[in-house]
């Protein structure tokens, strides 16, 4: 036999053994899963007419499905399955036609804060900040592919072999990301980036040690005073909880739009204008730009304009819009450090297409924003504020910037988590005069040097 030969053979036996490993590896798992999917068609075909139930009928329709799954399997002979058992399977049942399928527990689950869907026999949760496998899996790649449809449909989005990313959101607001084959070699994987069902309070942050009560007053006392802000950091460091927060200290007699490509936002305010990026239809037409939802927004009369993330071009338009009467704007950034955003920015604004010089890039920075928050995901999975950062403007042709609180970490203890302080400079910043005269009395001691 020729080398391509044995080479073609040896690889069609591992394909075999290794599906064959899986479907054993499932039947271990779930002894009943040919069960539940001939279940799962009966009660498809009985259901198809009940109409779409209401909100507050859920309960009612999860209590029919379970009679009818009970049902089943009595009629069936079924009964000789345990108790327990026939309880968990019809509730299975129940969140793959009322829900999310398997991970439908997960979204339940008030410490899972994300999930993480690598194919259909990997699934990942982050519990704590830390990383856990979990026992949850999918039949196959289609069972996953028809959860993602079921999340990506009510939003009018789509996603197929033409556009296999998609970026959506469940109806609690909480974050999920798409991408299926052939970008994704291990199948269809789901992202979920859970938000609470009560937005965190800047009490909560306290409590969690994102950052101390002398920093939050003086923070509450920046939004109240419309100085316009920038939140940065990385990825799944709590920008968007952090400016949810910042976002709460607004008036509620002010205007509102918010401006995000998957709206997560869940501000408390009764007038707050929500508006959404769409993506290219299937003929690749028809796509809104978060660049044109901040031009349109300067148009709707808005007291202040919250843009969940800047990553291109729209850093213009949201620049423009801090230094021509919008005050008080709100944004976040991916970037590690306060000086590290201004060079993000800096890109950013070039991406406009405007063939600017970099001093008036700077200039427009250094003018338009008064505060950058740098939020950071420390080891341990703890969220930190580790630098509050005033930006006092131009020397030269450099952006001068100014720390008015730190966070400095000293070591680790023995149970891996971060040990440090926070630290306030002690240095009173320029904008205190635009503070007071809105009229606003912070305590003494904010700005006096100190370790928190």
């Amino acid at each position: 036999m020729s080398l391509l030969k044995r080479l073609e053979s040896k690889k069609a036996t591992e394909d075999v053994n290794r599906e064959e490993r899986k479907t054993q590896s499932h039947f271990v798992r779930d002894p009943y899963a040919s069960l539940k999917a001939s279940l799962h068609k009966k009660l498809v075909d009985e259901l198809k007419d009940v109409k779409e139930p209401e909100e507050g009928d859920n309960r009612f329709m999860a209590k029919r499905i379970e009679e009818l799954v009970e049902r089943y399997l009595t009629s069936d002979g079924e009964n000789r399955i345990p108790r327990p058992e026939r309880l968990r399977i019809a509730g299975e049942i129940v969140d793959e036609i009322m829900g999310y399928g398997p991970i439908t527990s997960l979204l339940n689950d008030p410490e899972v804060s994300e999930i993480m869907v690598n194919g259909p026999d990997q699934v990942y949760v982050e519990r704590n900040g830390i990383l856990e496998l979990t026992d949850v899996f999918f039949r196959d790649n289609d069972h996953v592919m028809n959860i993602i449809d079921r999340i990506v449909s009510p939003l009018g989005r789509r996603i197929d072999e033409s556009m296999p990313m998609v970026d959506a959101r469940l109806p609690d607001g909480s974050r999920v990301n798409a991408i299926i084959p052939p970008l994704s070699l291990n199948g269809p994987v789901i992202t979920i980036r859970k938000f609470s069902r009560d937005p965190f309070t800047v009490e909560d942050l306290i409590n969690f040690g994102t950052l101390t009560p002398p920093m939050a007053a003086f923070l509450e006392a920046c939004v109240r005073a419309r100085l316009n802000i920038v939140v940065s950091g990385g990825t799944g460091s709590g920008k968007t909880t952090t400016l949810n927060v910042l976002s709460s200290f607004i008036p509620p007699s002010e205007r509102i739009v918010t401006i995000e490509d998957a709206a997560e936002l869940q501000l408390r305010q009764p007038h707050v204008v929500a508006l959404e990026s769409r993506p290219p239809n299937i003929e690749g037409k028809g796509a809104i730009t978060i660049r044109d939802l901040v031009r349109n927004a300067l148009r709707m009369r808005p007291d202040r304009i919250i843009v969940g993330e800047v990553r291109s071009g729209e850093a213009l338009d949201m620049l423009q819009a801090m230094n021509t009467g919008h005050d008080g704007s709100l944004t976040t950034g991916h970037a590690n450090s306060p000086r590290d955003m201004l060079s993000r920015l800096e890109t950013m604004v070039l991406m406009a297409g405007m063939d600017l010089p970099v001093r008036a890039i700077r200039e427009q920075i250094s003018s338009a924003i008064d505060l950058i928050i740098q939020q950071s995901r420390l080891r341990d999975g703890s969220r930190r504020i580790t630098h509050i950062t005033e930006v006092l403007g131009m020397e030269g042709e450099v952006i001068v910037l100014q720390d008015l609180y730190t966070f400095r970490q000293t070591g680790i203890d023995r149970d891996g988590k971060i040990k440090g302080y926070f630290s306030c400079t002690g240095i009173r910043p320029k904008f205190m005069e635009i503070i007071e005269a809105c009229g606003i009395k912070l305590p003494p001691n904010v700005f006096e040097p100190s370790i928190l």
